[in-house]
């Protein structure tokens, strides 16, 4: 109850137009019980007194009530699912947005595909609940009353008999309830696991296919599927039988009434006319009263879903504004890290790291994986919140100012490359959607991607398909780094941002990162250490605590840990280039 209490609060500002759609409810639940009525006036008036006038009248009657009972039903469909629908995209919204505002530790604890399950599967279910099912609940149950009302006033002793099959109904409505309930918690549930299978394998294609593994993938979705399958039928078989039980207890009824009514016609205390009339409404009192008790399974379904957009609605995110958070000037002086220790789910993963960066220096930060680097630079965008110790931008902890003005002064360029399946004009305007067509294709040139650019297809409105899919890795990394370049933002962040190129795009990148890094306060994750030799400063991590600092030079000669590191690669580097030279001979003489 308290979840369809906080459903209806979502329509609360649509009460004008439902208390409208319920005048058109009961004026559908009326018409409905005077054309069940007006069977007396027929049989007894036109029939057995053969009256010519009522004959001139009553088909008049008949036309004028189906026009008013068509033009409500129509009133109040509309408006309800106007209202509806209105409702689930305001939700719909609401729960993305809130979604978006969630900490990066919210979605590494929810697949994907999970959350696009509550965002659409979910959400279309509670929109069956909230239209649909509210309309039934009222067109029917004023259409009901009304009808109620007239076999009382035809016949009262009938009327009473009849009465006594519809207490039979509670008991198995509850229980079909409470059972499609269980089903369509579980169905969602399965929906959800489904849709993340089909988003990680479609996305991760690639691999799939490189791996032979597009068996065992059909495989695993069949299984998935076969259990969705299950679960509908199931669905099916509780919304089957409800439908031909509730018709077998409105036939004992109406054999009942046809046994007694009989009788009385037959001894003269009713005439043919009252006993139709009667009847024609109990006939017509069945389909309202089915369309209930199939309300309760969409209400149950809507309810069970409901549960689960909410469960994601109540989650407050970790990380967010303070109460009297400021807005951050544009950086001057230095990023302080003071006493910072960091744990995932109890595991420490920084200890008591010090350290402040200059505005203006470019400082990396090196060491193997693991060791803390991409989780100590993603505290400073407050991606995560530190555990202890406090991080100061120009002597602001940067959990007082706002969030916006904080991102405001950081870009990121990252190893995985993220782009939209959009123009490319809108993926460089992604940095700043306020910035002019000039300044998207100066940052364009600044990141030497104007040139492919302009020998794609469409140029700037060239679309580049999901990840980028149309262009090559190095022609992506540039487009991020024009994004980045336009956003103009005194603190940069690279993520191993040439990684996982190949030697030449590599240099190309090199040169636009060059461009991007003059006049900013510059964090550099390298894994290849040949990158960073020209940082100012380098910070050598090793399970979460800073071991060595220092230059290049000055770490080449303490022969510690970037000393090791250093070695080890321009050990794989040397045999990679001598491999590659024999390669190359191996080529020239087999030509020869």
């Amino acid at each position: 109850m308290a979840i369809f209490k906080r459903l209806l609060r979502l329509a609360k500002p649509h009460i004008p137009k439902f208390l409208l759609a319920m005048l058109c409810m009961l004026a559908v639940g009326a018409t409905t019980a005077v054309l069940a009525a007006l069977v007396k006036p027929v049989l007894d008036d036109i029939f057995i007194k053969r009256n010519v006038q009522m004959l001139k009248l009553i088909p008049i009657a008949i036309i004028v009530i189906y026009l008013i009972k068509g033009a409500c039903s129509y009133g109040q469909t509309v408006i309800m699912n106007f209202i509806g629908q209105r409702v689930i995209t305001d939700l719909r919204n609401d729960l993305y947005n809130h979604i978006q505002r969630q900490s990066l530790s919210f979605f590494s604890k929810n697949p994907t595909g999970i959350l696009m399950s509550r965002i659409t599967n979910d959400v279309n279910l509670i929109q069956g609940a909230v239209s649909e099912a509210v309309t039934s609940l009222f067109k029917d149950s004023f259409t009901i009353v009304g009808l109620i009302f007239l076999i009382f006033y035809r016949d009262w002793k009938m009327a009473i008999i009849a009465a006594f099959v519809f207490p039979l109904t509670i008991y198995p409505i509850a229980k079909f309830g409470e059972k499609m309930r269980k089903v369509a918690t579980r169905t969602q549930v399965t929906m959800g696991s489904l849709t993340s299978l089909l988003q990680e394998t479609i996305s991760g294609t690639r691999i799939v296919k490189a791996f032979g593994m597009e068996d065992h993938e059909g495989k695993r979705f069949a299984k998935e599927n076969e259990d969705l399958f299950r679960l509908f039928m199931k669905s099916v078989s509780i919304r089957a039988l409800s439908s031909p039980f509730m018709e077998f207890l409105g036939g004992v009824a109406i054999a009942v009434i046809v046994v007694y009514g009989g009788f009385q016609v037959l001894k003269g205390t009713s005439t043919p006319g009252n006993f139709f009339s009667f009847l024609t409404a109990l006939i017509m009192l069945y389909e309202p009263v089915k369309r209930l008790t199939n309300v309760n399974n969409t209400i149950q379904q809507g309810i069970s879903a409901a549960m689960r957009v909410f469960d994601v609605m109540d989650m407050t995110p970790e990380i967010k504004n303070s109460e009297h958070a400021i807005e951050l000037p544009k950086i001057s002086e230095n990023i302080a890290i003071r006493n910072v220790t960091f744990r995932y789910d109890d595991e420490p993963v920084l200890k008591n790291i010090n350290l402040t960066i200059r505005q203006g220096e470019v400082v990396a930060f090196v060491g193997m994986s693991g060791g803390g680097k991409t989780t100590l630079v993603n505290l400073i965008p407050r991606f995560y919140d530190v555990t202890e110790g406090e991080i100061l931008i120009d002597n602001h902890d940067i959990r007082d100012v706002t969030m916006a003005s904080l991102r405001d002064q950081i870009a990121i360029v990252t190893q995985q490359t993220i782009l939209f399946n959009d123009t490319v004009r809108n993926n460089i305007a992604y940095g700043d959607i306020k910035k002019s067509e000039d300044d998207i294709i100066n940052a364009a040139r600044a990141a030497n991607a104007y040139a492919f650019i302009m020998n794609l297809p469409n140029k700037f409105d060239t679309v580049i398909g999901e990840l980028g899919a149309r262009l090559s890795g190095g022609e992506r990394q540039r487009i991020s780094i024009a994004r980045a370049l336009l956003k103009d933002a005194p603190i940069l962040i690279l993520d191993e941002a040439t990684s996982s190129l190949d030697t030449e795009s590599e240099l190309e990148v090199q040169d636009a990162l060059e461009n991007l890094m003059k006049g900013r306060t510059t964090l550099v994750i390298a894994h290849r250490l040949s990158t960073i030799s020209h940082a100012d400063r380098i910070i050598v991590l090793v399970d979460g605590q800073i071991v060595e600092e220092g230059t290049h030079d000055e770490l080449i000669m303490q022969n510690g840990e970037y000393g090791k590191l250093y070695n080890m690669q321009f050990r794989d580097n040397s045999v990679e280039n001598n491999n590659n030279q024999r390669s190359m001979i191996e080529k020239v003489e087999n030509t020869a």
